[in-house]
């Protein structure tokens, strides 16, 4: 009678999951994906319930690249390739890095408004809720880079990457995407308020994309600069996927950004589970 009445003060969506009390017969880690599954669904549904996040992060970077074609492009020497074909990259690298931090918004809100303790006192893995943004994150910033390829596309971007190669950029991209997302985590975690995790966010990603090959050639900066610009993880990225969209040699860079993403990958997703943990003593 107990579990009866806990069921019916809960979503449809979690009824699968606290039924678990009651049939044990599927194992753990099918409980652990059935979490997870049901909180992305619970991330996604927020993005068709509210599509002024996906607005804005589709139109933010569709100015930017509108205004460095148009107003700067004309100014930026960029040797051999146009100068739209290489800034496409960047403005997807940029788009990538500032949607997943969307992912520390959604955890800090979470946190504010009492929902995450919610989650807490229901039979699910923990892990489940933070990956349930993550993951939608992804969705919304594959939809993202869908939007402004084809933008791009009409203001003049001519790509030469065949079907294998953009099956590369696009995971490359997502892996990316994947990686920032939990280190956006930690930041919600971390952060005091909701206001504070945008300015957090602000200080990691803005100085990593300005500060690198995503707008201007990084021989055109000053040499202090530039040693920072061509030694830091999203230049390598930017210039992978460059490679990957106009036809030239990848370089070493496609293997270093899968070391940082992994890299990442390994550091983050246990020092957010900590964090969860220790937010629930």
């Amino acid at each position: 009678m107990k579990v009866q009445l806990n069921l019916l003060q809960v979503p449809n969506s979690m009824k699968n999951t606290i039924n678990r009390k009651i049939d044990q017969s599927h194992g753990r880690l099918y409980y652990a994906l059935l979490d997870i599954w049901v909180l992305v669904l619970r991330s996604i549904r927020h993005i068709t319930k509210n599509p002024d996040q996906l607005l804005g992060s589709t139109i933010q970077p569709i100015m930017f690249m509108l205004l460095f074609r148009y107003v700067f492009g004309g100014a930026i020497n960029t040797g051999g390739v146009s100068y739209v074909n290489f800034l496409v990259a960047g403005i997807l690298v940029q788009t990538l890095a500032f949607g997943a931090l969307t992912t520390s918004l959604s955890v800090a809100t979470d946190i504010k408004r009492g929902i995450v303790d919610r989650f807490r006192s229901l039979p699910i893995l923990n892990s489940a809720v933070i990956t349930g943004h993550v993951v939608a994150d992804l969705v919304r910033n594959f939809i993202s880079s869908i939007v402004l390829i084809i933008t791009a596309l009409f203001i003049g971007f001519r790509p030469e990457a065949d079907v294998r190669e953009w099956v590369m950029i696009f995971a490359l991209a997502l892996l990316f995407t994947f990686s920032v997302s939990w280190i956006a985590a930690i930041m919600g975690l971390l952060a005091k308020s909701v206001e504070s995790v945008q300015w957090m966010g602000f200080f990691f990603v803005f100085p990593l994309t300005f500060a690198s090959a995503a707008f201007v050639p990084t021989d055109s900066m000053p040499w202090f600069l530039r040693v920072f610009a061509e030694n830091q993880p999203i230049t390598h990225i930017i210039e992978a996927i460059r490679a990957l969209m106009v036809g030239t040699s990848i370089g070493n860079h496609g293997w270093i950004s899968l070391v940082w993403c992994v890299s990442s990958l390994v550091i983050s997703i246990p020092i957010t589970a900590y964090l969860f943990r220790k937010r629930s003593m």
